[in-house]
């Protein structure tokens, strides 16, 4: 029973789509037509449409694992353990410092390959 459901459900998600963008063109295009009108007046029938769309999309197949997946990755979030601002001020300065001294070195290297390269060649820059 629940595969038919399924079926169905599924073979509707274009539709559901199609009537999510369609709501979503409607909204561009109305606030583009109706500039004449309040800002307030406009924002809020494009956050009205929005979530008229958000609401149609998140009952198709991908808009449920759209939406699982987003519930998974707010509590994985939510384990991760932040460092403390010493430790990103620290870590920032480790980075700093090796890019630094990475570019000197670079710089360096790059003199010397010019050098050799004009001295080979007998071409001076």
């Amino acid at each position: 029973m629940s595969t038919s459901t399924e079926n169905q459900s599924g073979s509707l998600d274009g539709l559901k789509w199609a009537l999510a963008a369609l709501i979503l063109i409607a909204a561009v295009v109305g606030n583009y037509l109706y500039t004449d009108m309040s800002i307030l007046v406009r924002v809020i029938g494009v956050v009205i449409a929005l979530i008229a769309a958000l609401g149609i999309a998140s009952q198709t197949n991908k808009g449920k694992q759209a939406f699982e997946f987003a519930k998974e990755s707010r509590m994985e979030v939510r384990k991760v353990i932040w460092p403390t601002r010493q430790e990103a001020i620290q870590t920032t300065m480790i980075v700093l410092a090796a890019t630094a001294f990475m570019s000197l070195i670079l710089w360096g290297l790059d003199a010397i390959l010019v050098r050799l390269v004009a001295f080979v060649t007998g071409v001076s820059i």
